[in-house]
């Protein structure tokens, strides 16, 4: 199997070839919103992709409108120098709180161009933990437990198909019938979700 990273109208991409063949999603079990929830995003991402840092604010602010859910996945390119750190980085402030790890991705988010080397992810991260009052560990993650943590979220999104990133669906439940929908036009986005929250008669 060869793999490959391009780069294409900003998104960081995957291609994986097998005998000249693309790979198809083969699992949409998890596509399906959080009990309780009938619309919800999940968004399949990686740290040091500039689309996925261009697309954050616009999903955010999606989230906060229309009050659903948002399943953020880590999806590492491999080719990236320090993003496996910075989504390992994002689980470590996720236990000390969910919102705390969600500002964490949403700040290196808005930061990455300035965010060039694993060092300058370092003194970001530092001076992150250090603005919320929290002393940051010499290892982070010693019995690598949060980097396991971060590969079953990719290989999560390999059996999903995920080849991209971001790649985002706006999932459904409908009297217990699921759906998941792609987002391949970011600017669609809210016609989307009007779609599917008047679809589901709610959120």
């Amino acid at each position: 199997m060869l793999r490959s990273l391009f780069a294409f109208a900003g998104a960081c991409v995957l291609v994986f070839a097998t005998a000249g063949q693309s790979i198809a999603a083969v699992d949409q079990s998890a596509l399906k919103p959080p009990p309780g929830a009938k619309v919800a995003l999940i968004e399949f991402a990686d740290l040091e992709c500039p689309s996925c840092a261009h697309q954050n604010p616009l999903l955010k602010d999606a989230v906060a409108k229309y009050r659903i859910p948002w399943e953020r996945h880590d999806f590492p390119i491999q080719y990236h120098r320090w993003s496996m750190q910075g989504a390992v980085n994002a689980r470590w402030f996720d236990t000390k709180s969910q919102k705390l790890g969600d500002e964490y991705r949403d700040a290196v988010f808005s930061n990455q161009l300035s965010i060039e080397t694993p060092d300058d992810l370092r003194s970001f991260t530092d001076k992150f933990a250090k603005d919320h009052g929290i002393a940051m560990p010499f290892v982070i993650d010693p019995q690598g437990k949060l980097a396991a943590a971060v590969k079953a979220d990719y290989e999560l999104g390999m059996r999903l198909g995920v080849h991209q990133t971001p790649t985002v669906w706006i999932v459904t439940d409908k009297h217990g019938v699921t759906n998941a929908t792609e987002v391949t036009d970011f600017s669609k986005l809210y016609s989307m979700l009007d779609a599917a929250v008047a679809a589901t008669g709610g959120k």
